[in-house]
């Protein structure tokens, strides 16, 4: 069991296998001029395999396979077999767009991928294109069935809201979580890789969506149990096929309760998704104590709290902030 100086447990590892994406969505990437890593620079997936065993023996019970987009790097179906199969792993989730879903979700599932949550942020097709900068809604909503075909639920919609953008469609999230099985999560817009004017005017706090929920005029009651490893408050309307949470890591942090550590693509362990503070795994391969070493140095190292909405109010932090990209830290 792998404890910090909080005594926050950790049994939950994000493993980034790609920082490349096929969309370039506005508040995760710039449109052009990302730099990305090149493929000898990647953690191996034999590596990876490494680092989970590793993290096995320290009671890591559950993986979230990540980006980038993740099923944009080939065999992936392979690493999720074989990180299945290592004693003590007991859940494989993935976080994807969607886009290239529909034709894999199958071969996932066969593999051991227990669940997705897949990024949508708007249900009108001209409004993709604005937000992602690529077309492919109809590609995601096929990826949707897909996987509920597949059997990868309970299937989660991750949505981030950006003020002026697509807040008016919350009710038709919250709509579609009443009509279909599936769980759409609302997420604050984080200030990862940038603090810019833009965050600042685009954020938006969660509070828009349980005014509109009260709006919507259904009955409603706080959802203790759903499966899942996130920081999500969860709501079900009365008679709802599915759900709707809320993660809002900048208005109400939810520092006391994380459980994870994450891994990026180009191998470094990162304690905190937001402070800069990581470590290479890169030189402790091949050596298991090496690797339980870096694991528990990265617990000792985790701050008690992140200071993202200090940045909205343009304070100084106690930290420094990562330069990473969400994308390249698979956040």
């Amino acid at each position: 069991m792998l404890r910090d100086r909080f005594g926050r447990i950790h049994d939950y590892l994000r493993i980034s296998v790609t920082d490349r994406c096929n969309l370039r969505c506005l508040y995760c990437m710039p449109e052009e001029g990302m730099e990305f890593a090149d493929s000898s620079e990647l953690l191996s997936y034999d590596d990876i395999v490494q680092v989970v065993e590793a993290a096995a023996g320290l009671g890591f019970r559950r993986l979230r396979i990540t980006g980038g987009e993740p099923l944009v790097r080939p065999g992936l179906d392979g690493l999720i077999r074989r990180l299945k199969a290592i004693p003590g792993i007991e859940e494989i989730s993935m976080t994807t767009n969607g886009m290239l879903l529909a034709r894999q979700a199958a071969a996932l599932k066969a593999a051991g991928l227990d669940r997705v949550n897949i990024s949508l942020d708007t249900l009108d097709a001209a409004r993709f294109r604005f937000i992602a900068r690529r077309g492919g809604l109809e590609q995601v909503l096929a990826g949707i069935r897909a996987a509920g075909e597949a059997g990868l639920g309970p299937i989660k919609l991750n949505c981030v809201l950006l003020k002026g953008i697509n807040e008016d469609e919350i009710k038709s999230f919250l709509r579609l979580s009443v009509e279909q099985p599936l769980h759409v999560r609302f997420i604050e817009y984080m200030p990862i890789g940038h603090a810019d004017e833009q965050w600042r005017r685009t954020y938006l706090p969660l509070t828009a969506v349980m005014d509109a929920a009260r709006e919507l005029g259904l009955p409603m009651a706080p959802l203790e149990e759903l499966r899942g490893n996130g920081p999500s408050e969860n709501w079900a309307f009365a008679g709802a096929a599915g759900s709707f949470g809320l993660i809002h890591p900048v208005s109400d942090r939810f520092c006391a309760r994380c459980n994870r550590l994450r891994l990026t693509a180009d191998g470094s362990l990162q304690p905190c998704l937001y402070w800069v503070d990581e470590l290479n795994v890169k030189p402790a391969l091949g050596s298991r104590e090496a690797l339980e070493a870096l694991f528990r140095r990265a617990a000792d190292i985790k701050p008690e709290n992140h200071e993202m909405a200090a940045r909205l109010h343009g304070e100084a932090l106690s930290h420094s902030p990562t330069s990473r990209r969400m994308s390249q830290i698979g956040g």
